[in-house]
């Protein structure tokens, strides 16, 4: 038998700082839902508590994260419908690729990858920007097992680059569904929540076993998570694409600011 990890002990915090804590897990289940990118607000919110490592705050973060995901999903799977056939290869292919992503974060420098990953969100932005019209209705691009081998292959890509660095993995997951695969926003989010829902617990599959996750914090962060990844779907689906791609837009902006600065 497997020896159970001790529980970590919950950081004492004040008041405010909970209060902090909270309105970051629910504007990040929101933001998540939307469109991804929530973990730009809630992981700097996690690395201001104090006591806590590296791998605390990414193992806390997953556990918060999987919490809004998880609601999201079944939020949109009951408005919007996603088309499963694509969602869950996608979402198995994105699980076994954050596995090996979470392998292979021990033996290559994130340093190495922020630059290419700015240079990427800056393609995407001006791709975005350039193409109005792109992502407000669906147009696929491909039928049959094509779709689903680029599906696929893509869960793997996006699904190892969330095990190695992770930052805006949800806003790469539907920029790639509505650029390559040729799905309208929403629908495109719909899907992501599926996939990303997969690579958050294949990199809690690591992170529970060895001990690292806060579990009062991370369930607070969690139940907050929920709450803004429900309201985010309904309004993503209330308020459709031209909304989500709105705030696609100001997301990404978010995260090439945020790698930057990480690299200045």
């Amino acid at each position: 038998m497997l020896p159970v990890p001790e529980l970590l002990p919950v950081p004492d915090l004040g008041p405010t700082a909970w209060v902090l804590i909270v309105l970051a897990g629910f504007a990040a289940g929101w933001v998540d839902a939307v469109v991804g990118g929530g973990g730009l607000i809630q992981l700097p919110a996690l690395l201001l508590v104090p006591g806590l490592s590296p791998l605390n705050v990414l193992a806390t973060n997953k556990l918060g994260s999987i919490m809004g995901t998880t609601t999201s999903a079944v939020t949109y799977q009951r408005r919007v419908h996603p088309d499963l056939r694509t969602a869950l290869p996608m979402a198995l292919a994105a699980l076994l690729g954050a596995v090996g992503g979470a392998a292979l974060a021990a033996q290559i420098p994130a340093d190495l990858f922020r630059p290419i990953i700015v240079l990427a969100c800056t393609a995407v932005l001006a791709w975005t920007i350039a193409r109005p019209a792109a992502g407000l209705v669906t147009a696929h691009r491909f039928t049959g097992h094509r779709h689903r081998g680029l599906a696929v292959l893509l869960g793997v890509l996006i699904g190892t680059y969330d095990g190695v660095l992770g930052p805006g993995t949800g806003s790469f997951l539907v920029i790639s569904l509505v650029g390559v695969l040729g799905y309208a926003f929403v629908p495109a989010s719909a899907i992501a929540k599926i996939v990303n829902m997969a690579t958050n617990a294949g990199a809690l599959a690591f992170f529970i076993p060895a001990g690292h996750v806060v579990w009062g914090l991370g369930l607070a962060v969690g139940a907050a998570n929920m709450l803004g990844g429900y309201i985010g779907a309904r309004t993503a689906v209330a308020r459709g694409s031209r909304f989500v791609r709105v705030v696609f837009l100001v997301v990404v902006s978010g995260l090439i600011a945020r790698l930057v600065a990480d690299i200045t």
